[in-house]
């Protein structure tokens, strides 16, 4: 079965109905993690029900919310008759092209129009007009004929887009209701009743049928006001089918992802604690062992050396652990707090706003974020967007407050923060030895910006002149 490739929007929109605008996840923070990519790997095989719970989850899920999903995902994953079972109840959930939570958790759907039993009589007006003008001849009766066609007509093509759209809407509902009904709920027969509702008849389903039964009878359009009318009398029923269905796709793609996966179940703990811990995304990574107390951390190392993946590889299982109780790690220990990240600041010419800009602007969100409750926050590289003096400046004075409101992980080349920040964050220098990341406590010591020169092919004097001037800007500094 080929899943239909629904866009993040609408992905998102469920998210967006039901949670309150105080999430504990932001957009720049859900794409510095890349996010978009792990959200998208989890979905697999997964319907637009389950993607829209798990989006929801990732964003916005709650400290008891995230124990009774572990409890249920790892219940699946040990009984395979039962996950199996489930699984073909919840098959046909993948053929829903359309987002219904739109419809269920916006505003209201809007009553029937007063003259919707008009549209009973005119079709049988119009027969009985044609057929008396046939019989008798007579010219104003076909005049009236023909009025009431036009009308049919007119009726037929104004609604015709909302007719398809709601069509499609009242398929995907149905394929819902569908699967409600053959899992062993309580009320699963009422939600087959309530399929049966919101059908069309049999004969108005019927290939060549169905054409002149909706150009001349008007059933389609008939049809889309009164299976409205059933939907907005049932919809809290339907509210809480779509959370139930959604709830269990969601546990049922985690349950399929992890039993492919390497993980463990995150303990809760105040400190931060990841033992072999890789990035789900990274094929064939490297794990690390990670852990942080009470005090945040100062990241250096060399370029290239991988200290980006580190933050991502922290922050996304930090995620995880949060959203869904588990880690890709042999054992972690993680506090349930949101993560909020500054990794990917950018130009955005369009508004007005250089990369600088965009910094301090990042940086005041996330100073916002740490007066409103206690997170931990991914920071690479802050403040690159000025000159060197006053890019530690400003650093130092926002990590320092971030780091007092909250925990903060934060690499950066400007060694000199670590000495500035000693009393709030633990210096830490990562390496790569055997091909495996590694954390020792300190600050790097041998720096390669310049070497790289070299590996990249730069001309010899070119190489010389910036070993000169690096030597004579060593010099200068340690005389100030």
């Amino acid at each position: 079965m080929n899943d239909y490739p629904f866009v993040p929007s609408d992905v998102a929109l469920y998210r967006r109905m039901v949670s309150s605008a105080d999430c504990v996840m932001d957009e720049q923070t859900w794409n510095d993690l890349l996010l978009p990519a792990y959200s998208a790997e989890l979905a697999r095989e997964t319907s637009i029900f389950g993607q829209q719970e798990l989006h929801r989850r990732l964003y916005a899920a709650s400290a008891g919310e995230v124990s009774a999903s572990a409890g249920r995902v790892r219940g699946l994953m040990v009984d395979d008759a039962e996950r199996q079972q489930l699984q073909g109840a919840a098959a046909d959930l993948r053929r829903a092209d359309c987002d219904i939570s739109g419809t269920l958790f916006g505003p209201a759907l809007p009553s029937s129009p007063r003259w919707l039993p008009v549209l009973g009589w005119l079709p049988i007006a119009f027969l009985l007009s044609a057929g008396a003008a046939l019989g008798m001849g007579w010219l104003p009766l076909w005049m009236v004929a023909l009025a009431l066609w036009l009308v049919l007509i007119a009726i037929q093509v104004r609604y015709h887009e909302r007719v398809q759209e709601w069509g499609r809407i009242l398929d995907s509902t149905q394929l819902m209701l569908r699967a409600h009904s053959l899992l062993p709920w309580d009320d699963a027969a009422q939600a087959g009743k309530l399929n049966r509702r919101l059908s069309r008849s049999l004969m108005a389903g019927m290939p060549g049928v169905s054409e002149y039964s909706d150009w001349l009878f008007l059933q389609n359009v008939r049809h889309y006001f009164r299976s409205r009318d059933v939907m907005r009398e049932n919809i809290g029923f339907l509210r809480a089918s779509f959370e139930r269905v959604a709830t269990l796709d969601a546990d049922l793609a985690l349950a399929r992802h992890l039993s492919r996966t390497a993980h463990c179940w995150a303990e809760q703990g105040d400190v931060v604690e990841m033992a072999q811990v890789v990035h789900p995304l990274l094929a064939d990574a490297s794990s690390l062992d990670f852990g942080m107390a009470q005090q945040g951390i100062f990241i250096s190392g060399q370029n290239g050396v991988g200290k980006s993946t580190l933050l991502r590889t922290v922050g996304l299982n930090l995620v995880t652990a949060r959203a869904f109780g588990f880690c890709y790690a042999a054992r972690a220990v993680t506090p349930l707090l949101p993560v909020y990240s500054s990794m990917q600041n950018e130009d955005a010419l369009g508004a007005g706003e250089s990369f600088y800009m965009a910094e301090l602007r990042r940086g005041q969100e996330l100073l916002a974020l740490s007066a409103q409750r206690p997170a931990i926050f991914i920071i690479d590289e802050i403040f690159r967007g000025t000159n060197y003096l006053e890019s530690v400046s400003a650093a130092a004075a926002v990590l320092h407050t971030l780091a007092v409101q909250g925990r903060v992980v934060v690499a950066s080349h400007h060694l000199v923060l670590a000495s500035l920040l000693s009393d709030c964050l633990q210096p830490w220098c990562v390496r790569r030895e055997d091909g495996r990341l590694q954390l020792q406590t300190g600050v790097l010591q041998a720096t390669n910006g310049i070497a790289m020169l070299t590996e990249r092919g730069f001309d010899p004097a070119i190489i010389e002149k910036a070993g000169h001037i690096h030597a004579r800007l060593m010099a200068h500094a340690a005389q100030v």
